[in-house]
């Protein structure tokens, strides 16, 4: 195991967390950083699989990061903590967590590939996180109009963009903008970007500002304290040039997070919760090692060899091996045992870590995401304010290949799903089917591929059978009589009801109206059994019955061959030829919908929800020129709906569904529906 590093004071730690598009580069920028601080000899390859955050065989394989991973430098008498995160949105339950571990997002941007739609999305989730921002302009290597980049940084981020360092000599080097206001760069003269940031640095202080007309300039190693609140603020978001592949600018990037950055005393802090509901009242983490301890939980790894890892960003106080903690609400603490610092997949025992470090706490089976971690019993309420993520809708049932292994596919699949809040295990009682859920088909490969390549488990899978329903839209009546005489005693029952539907989402309702005893009251119980059987299996389409009133109001019974059995039959039966006589009909789920993308793509969008049987009932406009379209469209509409919105907004779209009620389907799709179990039947 690596020496323990040495530890420091909160003023002395800079957090950052790398967000952005996939191929932006951050994974590599990640390794050149490393390098340039000393932390690791050479820089790893994506090729090799050597890199230090894309550690896990399936990144190695698929050449993508699909986790965070966090990593420490030490750089100009500060360590660094930062986390690279994938890029892809459908691991955004990644990317997003790393956010509410750091004090500042650095978006990430290709300067071959300009603003991709992730770069917009981090960018505005950071925003309403309030953490200090900065812009990352990586591969200046390539032939791109970097000025032309820049400026459409600010018309997409805002004119508070401004450039901290410039490239120059055609890229290969950078200089500073903001100590250095001499000398030219591939950009022009350095004085006017110094000029552009000094001033936008002033302006959020009355006494600076006055300084400034009166002198003209000022040093700007005077401007510490403004400059932190101007970040805070979001009055300034640095950008900074480097290429990751030639180390281009790299160091001059560590002096920027060891100079310039905020500590964990200087960012703005983020926003617990203490209580329930309304009642909830908003407070902020001290920075102080004494106080007591509040941490939260950012990142769960499960590996099937080394067991639960839960990755802590320490707020207040100081966790030490032996440091009693409790988890959120609960009652009983655990101890501490091994306490590491991380370097992607290598663990660095270290003796304690305090306000601003990322650590983690292994073997403890009660740590889960988002858990707050404290050693006040009084604390048990805090929690912090929810993360904004997707709803993962994207479905597909699995089951295991082998039967009886139903139990254990249930524990690995969880273990998977702890690991990432976008992903989501349920099992539908209405289809009895076992569905993972997720943000998009990637997301869901993916998890197969660990499953089998990880934990060796194959499962089958295929898409979710839709919760169809059926009703009766009439009245009816039937009558039924089991008889059965095989020798000895016989079975006979006789049932006489009528059915009436109900309104929609009502239910069953089982009415007894038999007088006289026709049928003796301690066969009642055996007719709704029979009843409820029909109404489960379903009678013209083979979908459970809802929406129906059952009444029971005459019969037979005979003294010696009334059995249970026999009231059992008849029940179902002649509720089975009442339905048929009642005109059914199928009723489909309906969804409610609300879909966010980029203006320019709403026209298709709305033309597409309705060619698939959808309606809209709304648009609201949204930030960064988005729209979010709310509506409803039938379930069975949307299987493949998160391939469709990709092509139409080039990745941009993302979308939300909950069931809001059932209707009736189309005459065509109710034959067809009836059609298919007619044949299934004959089977």
């Amino acid at each position: 195991m690596p020496a323990s590093p040495s530890l420091f004071p909160a003023p002395q730690l800079r957090t950052l967390a790398l967000v952005g598009p996939a191929a932006a580069g951050k994974t590599l920028l990640a390794e050149a950083m490393l390098q340039a601080a000393g932390a690791i000899g050479a820089a790893g390859s994506l090729e090799r699989g050597s890199t230090v955050s894309d550690h896990d065989p399936l990144e190695v394989k698929t050449g993508h990061s699909l986790q965070s991973a966090v990593m420490h430098l030490e750089h100009g008498g500060c360590r660094v903590h930062f986390i690279d995160t994938p890029g892809a949105p459908d691991f955004v339950g990644q990317s997003l967590p790393a956010l509410e571990a750091v004090e500042t997002a650095a978006i990430v941007i290709s300067a071959a590939a300009g603003i991709e739609p992730m770069a917009r999305r981090m960018m505005q989730y950071a925003a309403e996180r309030e953490l200090d921002r900065m812009v990352i302009v990586n591969k200046i290597d390539a032939d791109a109009d970097l000025p032309g980049l820049l400026a459409q940084i600010q018309e997409a981020f805002g004119k508070e963009c401004l450039p901290l360092n410039l490239p120059d000599a055609g890229a290969t080097q950078v200089v500073d903008c903001f100590y250095n206001k001499a000398g030219h760069s591939d950009f022009g003269a350095v004085a006017d970007a110094h000029r552009a940031l000094v001033e936008q640095v002033v302006e959020v202080d009355g006494d600076f500002v006055e300084r400034y007309l009166n002198d003209g300039d000022i040093d700007a190693s005077e401007l510490h304290a403004p400059l932190e609140q101007a970040l805070r603020e979001g009055h300034l978001i640095p950008v900074c040039f480097v290429s990751a592949r030639t180390g281009a600018g790299v160091p001059e990037l560590l002096d920027v997070i060891a100079r310039l950055l905020p500590n964990p005393t200087e960012g703005n802090p983020p926003d617990f919760l203490n209580g329930e509901g309304a009642d909830a009242e908003m407070m902020h983490a001290t920075p102080d090692p004494a106080a007591h301890v509040l941490g939260h939980v950012f990142k769960i790894s499960i590996d099937p060899y080394v067991g639960k890892l839960g990755y802590v960003r320490v707020h207040q106080g100081t966790i030490s091996p032996g440091t009693q903690l409790y988890v959120g609400d609960g009652r009983k603490p655990f101890k501490v045992g091994h306490l590491y610092f991380q370097q992607g997949k290598n663990h660095m025992e270290v003796p304690s870590a305090g306000p601003g470090d990322l650590c983690a706490i292994g073997k403890i089976d009660e740590l889960h995401f988002d858990a707050v971690l404290h050693d006040a019993a009084e604390d048990d309420h805090i929690h912090l304010k929810p993360l904004p993520f997707p709803e993962p809708v994207h479905g597909i049932a699995i089951s295991p290949q082998r039967r009886g292994d139903e139990q254990r596919m249930w524990e690995i699949v969880g273990k998977l799903v702890a690991e990432d809040p976008c992903l989501k295990l349920e099992h539908v009682a209405q289809t009895n089917e076992t569905i993972v859920y997720g943000l998009g088909e990637l997301h869901l490969r993916i998890l197969l591929e660990r499953l089998r390549d990880v934990y060796k488990f194959e499962v089958e899978t295929h898409p979710p059978r839709i919760a169809y329903r059926e009703t009766i839209t009439q009245n009816a009546a039937a009558q039924y009589r089991h008889k059965k005489q095989s020798g000895g005693a016989g079975q006979f029952g006789e049932v006489h009801l009528r059915i009436e539907p109900l309104p929609r989402g009502t239910g069953f309702e089982f009415v007894d109206q038999v007088k006289g005893g026709t049928i003796p009251g301690q066969f009642m119980p055996a007719v709704e059994k029979g009843v409820r059987e029909a109404l489960a299996e379903g009678v013209i389409a083979g979908y459970p019955v809802q929406d129906v009133r059952v009444i029971v109001h005459d019969g037979k019974h005979h003294a010696v061959d009334s059995k249970e059995i026999a009231f059992v039959t008849a029940g179902k039966k002649a509720f089975q030829i009442a339905i048929r006589e009642a005109r059914p009909v199928v009723l489909e789920p309906i969804a409610r919908i609300q879909i966010t993308a980029p203006e320019h793509a709403m026209g298709a969008i709305t033309g597409d929800l309705s060619s698939r049987r959808g309606m809209v009932s709304g648009t609201d406009s949204g930030s960064l020129g988005t729209l979010t379209v709310s509506g409803q469209a039938p379930i069975a509409e949307l299987a493949d709906y998160q391939s469709r919105l990709n092509a139409m907004t080039a990745g941009q779209g993302s979308y939300a569904l909950a069931l809001s009620h059932y209707e009736v389907v189309p005459p065509t799709v109710q034959q067809d529906l009836m059609s298919g179990y007619k044949v299934r039947d004959e089977d």
